[in-house]
């Protein structure tokens, strides 16, 4: 990949700008780590193959396991994967999550990924309610069968 321009000496103003917001972020009292997984996650978001790059070996150098790490590379790699209409699955998503996972796992990774999404379209499909809400409508026969609507004929003779 080949830099288009150098923004920094193109707009030094405007840089010196994000740096001072990029202070305030630093200064505000958020934890760095926290700071820094969302920094990681917007650059998978973005595909910015250099800030993903940089913010991943901030977080190994601050003492975040590399099992955490892994886990936002999967997270990230699931997204692309399932978004893939949108996303075409660009290299730079490609080339962060081969740096994390081997290609076994990126490949077991991937049909995961892919069998979660069949079941995700079965459910979404055939309208399969979650069974929370199903236990709400149980819940609420119950409760209609221990305090019966009175019918007509009750009514009639009160």
């Amino acid at each position: 990949m080949t830099q288009r321009l150098d923004y920094t000496a193109i707009a030094p103003a405007g840089i010196k700008a994000l740096g001072s917001v990029y202070g305030y972020i630093v200064q505000s009292g958020l934890p760095r780590l926290l700071v820094n997984l969302v920094y990681l996650r917007a650059s998978q978001i973005n595909g910015c193959a250099y800030c993903i790059d940089m913010h991943s070996r901030d977080l190994i150098k601050e003492g975040l396991a590399v099992e955490k790490l892994v886990l936002v590379h999967a997270l990230a790699w699931a997204e692309t994967v399932t978004r893939v209409a949108d996303t075409a699955v660009p290299d730079a998503d490609f080339q962060a999550a081969s740096a994390v996972f081997s290609e076994k796992e990126l490949a077991d990774l991937t049909i995961a990924i892919g069998l979660m999404n069949a079941y995700n379209r079965l459910a979404i499909g055939f309208r399969v309610p979650p069974k929370a809400a199903l236990s709400e409508q149980q819940d609420q026969i119950v409760a209609n069968m221990r305090s019966p609507t009175p019918t007509t004929d009750q009514e009639i003779q009160s």
